[in-house]
């Protein structure tokens, strides 16, 4: 899909937006100029214009020159950066920090229900308004923004940093991520820890509405679809069959669909628990406080709230559904698909052998495509996660920093292998309600939210930057 060009007229205003902004926030004009780029990834990779993958780079080597004159950068996969900053300590192991730069498409036909275009990158009434805003172009360009001043400072630090900013996140990274991870890897690099996405900070959140909560995930959900198939005597549909294998996938699916996985409190959801309950008063706070007994009422109750059951069961969701070629024709073949995603521990092997019981029919036929192998629970203990924590409360001092569970899909399992400690961090600050516009309808981010993930964003490389 081609670029659109902006009409002239649109264009001065959003000029006009930009020199108001960037004497205040140099940061808030660059966000909006690269929300422009529509770096869209497509499931069909034929239809990409990596033309404006091409034009991003050469953006971003234009508005900090001093990150790309001084750090050694590296273009792997065609289209992902690879930025490297020694430190003087070369004995340290490196750290490596993530973001991407690619987008999600938007719906065709919901355009106009945007309050700003999606690709014009409009700054108005607070926001910078537009797809990747929040995912995730504001963690590249807060990232840059940060390296660009603490260079200017004369800052330089003791463990090598390494910072990868790819351009295939959203269709699963084979070109993007997992081609950094592979390159790291012929050097011999291991690295003490890694900074990727899935962690914000929320304000206004329901768990803790009078202070911000900075949610570091130690941990995310493995992604597995599996491929479910039957077939049946099929023929004209004046002559109803009782062997329909619509009919017969319906049920299979049904029963999955009606027996859900039963909700378990694990780590790193215990430990989140555990770390807000001691900010909560009453029974709700008493009973985080004291996972020893309350553990089974704890994850009873998250478990039947629509928000937060992906944080203590295996999630079942039948997403699609194929059968029949014709209206008066009875198929005689059925598949349908259902994507799950599986706690920490439970392995893609234990879900389908649970699912086969739960069916509970041979004629069933069940495949699994491949799924990525997941991190470990990374180390709450560990100083990756203190230096996090350090860098979030030096910025915003009375934010609660705890350990979370990412209930999406990241980058992060391409990077298995290098480090057992992953952590996922990024410097958002968003209201509760802001956060549901992630790949939805008027993505933004608030223009002081940018402000404050600059600073988040330098706190953090000069922490992690630390011996």
């Amino acid at each position: 899909m081609k670029s659109i060009n902006l009409p002239l007229i649109a264009s001065l205003v959003f000029f006009a937006e930009f020199l108001t902004a960037s004497p205040l926030s140099p940061a808030v004009g660059h966000l909006a100029q690269a929300i422009r780029y529509q770096t869209v990834s497509y499931q069909d990779t034929s239809t990409i214009d990596y033309s404006v993958f091409s034009a991003f780079h050469q953006f971003l080597r234009d508005t900090y020159p001093t990150t790309f004159s001084r750090l050694q950068v590296e273009v792997v996969g065609d289209y992902s950066l690879l930025l490297s900053w020694p430190g003087t300590q070369a004995e340290l192991k490196p750290v490596l920090l993530d973001a991407h730069y690619d987008v999600v498409p938007v719906e065709p036909g919901t355009e106009t229900d945007w309050t700003q275009l999606p690709f014009a990158g409009v700054i108005a009434d607070g926001y910078i308004w537009g797809r990747g805003a929040l995912d995730d172009k504001s963690a590249v360009i807060a990232t840059l923004e940060a390296i660009e001043a603490l260079l200017a400072s004369g800052y330089q630090p003791q463990r090598s940093l390494l910072f990868s900013i790819v351009h295939d996140e959203e269709i699963g990274g084979n070109e993007g991520a997992a081609k950094v991870a592979a390159h790291l890897k012929a050097r011999g690099v291991t690295l003490q820890y890694m900074v990727g996405e899935g962690g914000m900070v929320v304000t206004q959140s329901p768990l803790l509405p009078n202070k911000p909560l900075a949610m570091v995930s130690l941990a995310e959900k493995t992604y597995v679809t599996l491929t479910l198939k039957t077939s049946g005597a099929g023929g004209h549909s004046s002559r109803p069959v009782a062997d329909n294998a619509i009919i017969h996938l319906s049920q299979a699916v049904t029963r999955l669909h009606e027996a859900p996985f039963a909700p378990e409190l694990i780590a790193p959801v215990s430990d989140m628990l555990a770390v807000l309950g001691e900010e909560i008063d009453g029974v709700k706070g008493f009973l985080m406080r004291n996972q020893w007994f309350s553990a089974p009422l704890l994850a009873y109750g998250m478990g039947k709230d629509s928000a937060s059951q992906g944080m203590v069961r295996n999630t079942t969701a039948v997403t699609m559904f194929n059968a029949g070629i014709k209206e008066n024709v009875i198929p005689q073949q059925a598949e349908a698909k259902v994507n799950f995603r599986l706690l920490p521990g439970f392995t893609p092997a234990q879900l389908i052998a649970a699912v086969k019981t739960i069916i509970d029919d041979p004629a069933i036929e069940i495949s699994a495509s491949d799924w990525k192998t997941n991190p470990p629970v990374a180390d709450i203990n560990g100083p990756g996660y203190q230096r996090i924590k350090a860098a979030i409360n030096s910025v915003l001092p009375n934010a609660l920093v705890t350990p979370g569970l990412l209930t999406a899909s990241t980058d992060t399992p391409h990077y298995v292998g290098l480090t057992e400690n992953i952590y996922r961090f990024h410097p958002f600050t968003v209201q509760m309600e802001d956060s549901s516009s992630v790949h939805g309808t008027n993505e933004r981010i608030a223009i002081e939210a940018m402000v404050t993930a600059v600073a988040l964003s330098k706190a953090l490389i000069s922490e992690v930057g630390r011996r």
